[in-house]
């Protein structure tokens, strides 16, 4: 119950630095900086290569979605300029597992700062545009903070036996490893954190490679979570960015899942421990996937708006 409750409390976190960073990030409609933004993402693949960096940079694709969907949200960019962000993300996400590097949790504190100081110059000078950009950080701050909060969950969870049972389960079962890694991921919004529980139970032999990899497919479809409730409640074209985003990674898992056992004995010649195994499928997974769609971003734009509109009308 006590992990029930704080989890409700990291959700009330999270909606309400969604709040915020909409409110602040309004502030961007503005002529100048919405062509600057534009120059930025203009293209598929300037978008593409941003989604890689801005996500390499903060360690977290859910935190770079809620930023782009906080900007679709406020009307500074379209949905169709963020299909490339988007296959970028899944690229830049692979760092986590790969590098050992900047963790989203200690720019908590320094965005609360920021935030506070442009509140107090804001009301002491009576400027709205310093009120909005307090928003801005404020808003990420609790953001990031309600991530790190859904983080810490993970290793409670790792320690409950009916979990371990079914990891013994999954390794003779790849669906039901995929429908656990979405799941999983989905509780704790972090598919790093789930990658580093499975990764612990490789190296304890309790879990074959092909069960890892199928948990890593299903904590691509979970990861989504986050997207989905940055865009609840906001305008369509924000749910057609959150859409968006569940498309990309299933339509890549579909395409991987057949073939679990192959990509199994192929990264084991790669590396020698099962947890850097692990970490070379997921960025193989995510590069092979995001550079396949890549040629394809406006017409896979158009696809997911056609979908949204003929369910939206049944």
């Amino acid at each position: 119950m006590g992990a029930a409750g704080f989890f409700f409390l990291y959700l009330i976190v999270f909606l309400a630095g969604m709040y915020l960073l909409k409110k602040g990030l309004s502030i961007l409609s503005g002529h100048a900086m919405r062509n600057w933004i534009y120059t930025c993402i203009n293209h598929p693949v300037k978008a593409f290569i941003a989604g890689i960096i801005f996500t390499g940079i903060l360690q977290s694709s859910s935190a770079v979605m809620v930023i782009v969907i906080g900007l679709v949200s406020a009307g500074v960019i379209s949905f169709k300029q963020t299909i490339g962000i988007i296959l970028g993300t899944n690229i830049g996400s692979t760092f986590t597992t790969q590098l050992i590097a900047l963790d989203i949790g200690s720019l908590i504190l320094p965005l609360f700062i920021i935030g506070f100081l442009c509140l107090l110059m804001g009301a002491a000078f009576n400027k709205e545009a310093l009120m909005r950009i307090c928003a801005v950080f404020m808003g990420l701050g609790a953001l990031f903070s309600a991530m790190a909060g859904f983080g810490l969950l993970a290793y409670p969870l790792s320690e409950l036996n009916l979990v371990k049972e079914l990891l013994l389960y999954t390794n003779e079962h790849s669906f039901a490893g995929v429908l656990s890694g979405t799941v999983l991921t989905a509780i704790i919004h972090s598919s790093a954190a789930t990658v580093g529980i499975i990764m612990s139970f490789l190296n304890a032999d309790i879990l074959t490679l092909s069960a890892g990899i199928a948990y890593v497919l299903g904590a691509n479809i979970g990861t989504c979570i986050t997207g989905m409730m940055a865009a609840a409640g906001a305008n369509q074209e924000a749910k057609l960015t959150a859409y968006a985003h569940v498309w990309v990674n299933v339509i890549g898992v579909a395409a991987f899942y057949p073939f679990i056992s192959y990509c199994s004995a192929a990264v084991q010649t790669l590396a020698s421990q099962p947890d850097m195994q692990l970490a070379h499928f997921s960025l193989i997974f995510n590069v092979i996937s995001s550079l396949a769609l890549l040629p394809f971003a406006n017409a896979f734009g158009s696809f997911v708006v056609s979908f949204s509109t003929f369910f939206r009308e049944k």
